[in-house]
């Protein structure tokens, strides 16, 4: 048990350590609080709006698959160094385990996990362009008033 003796102080100390923190923040820190202290900070930058209530799963489900391929690859490198040594048994392993991470994946990618932003509808391309609409109707230059005036009077 002696030899645990330094641990064990070393942990005591960090347990007071931290307890007399942060008791003394609670009691020596100002309390003035204000809309602007309790507002969400981003960057700088007002938020416009509320923050939603509830984050859309989806974010989590990319997040586990970004979790889950990191793992896969954390176990990648250790086959790919002893893989004469595993053998048949082994390739057949990390086929498996490679199927069962690769198989969220296509599911996530089948559901639309993966697209992100509003949905757009798409539309036939003479729908989309009116045949009616000149340069003079859709785009307003800008300077050009009183420019035709002024390359007539220079070619007078």
């Amino acid at each position: 048990m002696g030899q645990y003796l330094p641990v064990v102080v070393l942990l005591a100390l960090a347990i007071v350590f931290g307890a007399l923190s942060f008791f003394a923040s609670r009691l020596l820190a100002p309390r003035r609080p204000s809309a602007a202290k309790e507002a969400p900070y981003e960057c700088g930058i007002v938020p416009s709006r509320e923050p939603p209530e509830r984050f859309p799963v989806s974010f989590y489900l990319v997040a586990m698959l970004f979790v889950m391929f990191d793992i896969e690859i954390i176990f990648l490198y250790p086959y790919a160094v002893t893989q004469g040594e595993l053998g048949a048994f082994g390739f057949w392993a990390m086929a498996l385990f490679t199927l069962l991470i690769f198989l969220p994946f296509v599911y996530e990618v089948a559901r639309g996990g993966l697209e992100w932003g509003p949905v757009q509808k798409y539309r036939r391309l003479d729908e989309a362009v009116d045949v009616t609409r000149t340069t003079s109707s859709t785009i307003r230059r800008v300077g050009l008033d009183g420019r035709l005036d002024t390359e007539r009077e220079e070619a007078a």
